[in-house]
């Protein structure tokens, strides 16, 4: 899934070691808290090394995992799991958001309503604990997660920036192979469920290969799509407790040197 998730380029990671990109089958699953034990452990490997380890990503969920820990009982019930995706795949997703909307609404809000891992991995938390998502996230203070010197710095960009990259960035993909590899993917594991590829982006391709959207469509609905979730990710990032904003908007994206030299006077 090299393009569809904008990995870094062979020159790229040829520049400084790079970790945790293409570890696992698509056909494996990791949730937020296998990840943050992923990290964890990568971070101890580099610092024997007597080296600094730069985490970089975007998506609140696990981010909050490796600052905060699971919260105590989070497990994965496959049973469970797959039995409410086949009911999602039956009853729709209006349905099943109605059902999780009935028992935590604050979280469901958080989630996009075509979002099927999300609404799916929230109702499996529901039946495998007793308690609703929103009950057992505030339970993560009560685990015990050893504690990381993190210096957390978050990169702000104006909506209109940020909507204007979005779209630049979908054209590049899609004109560079992603529709491609979208199908090798397919080929390689013939009528299999894979949940990477219930994301953005990759769930409208599929819906192009089958014909239900035309090419025109397919870039506009990504775009869409991508920018309702960093729309999501602003707003979530609003909760945590950031070190360093960085305002984008007055740097030139190649003067990375000038971006470095404000981190580092702040650090």
């Amino acid at each position: 899934m090299n393009i569809g998730t904008a990995q870094p380029t062979k020159l790229e990671q040829a520049g400084i070691p790079h970790h945790l990109i293409n570890i696992l089958p698509l056909s494996e699953t990791v949730s937020a808290g296998s990840y943050s034990t992923l990290v964890k452990k990568t971070i101890s490997e580099i610092h024997t090394r007597f080296k600094t380890p730069l985490i970089c990503g975007g998506a609140g969920l696990y981010y909050r995992a490796l600052v905060k820990g699971i919260f105590l009982g989070s497990k994965t019930d496959n049973n469970i799991r797959k039995r409410l995706e086949e009911e999602y795949d039956i009853k729709g997703s209006k349905e099943m958001l109605s059902k999780l909307i009935k028992y935590d609404p604050d979280y469901a809000k958080s989630i996009h309503p075509n979002n099927k891992k999300r609404i799916v991995r929230a109702l499996e938390i529901l039946e495998s604990t007793g308690n609703s998502p929103t009950k057992n996230f505030k339970s993560q203070k009560q685990t015990e997660v050893p504690k990381l010197n993190l210096y957390t710095v978050y990169l702000n960009w104006d909506r209109s920036i940020l909507k204007d990259r979005i779209a630049q960035r979908t054209n590049h993909m899609l004109n560079n192979g992603w529709i491609e590899e979208v199908k090798q993917i397919i080929e390689k594991y013939p009528n299999q469920t894979l949940h990477p590829l219930d994301s953005i982006g990759y769930r409208e391709i599929l819906s192009y290969l089958k014909g239900e959207l035309t090419l025109d469509t397919l870039e506009k609905t990504i775009i869409i799509k991508t920018r309702q979730f960093a729309k999501r990710q602003i707003q979530w990032f609003k909760n945590e407790n950031i070190d360093l904003t960085i305002d984008m908007n007055h740097f030139n994206i190649n003067d990375i040197d000038d971006i470095l030299i404000n981190i580092r006077k702040n650090i």
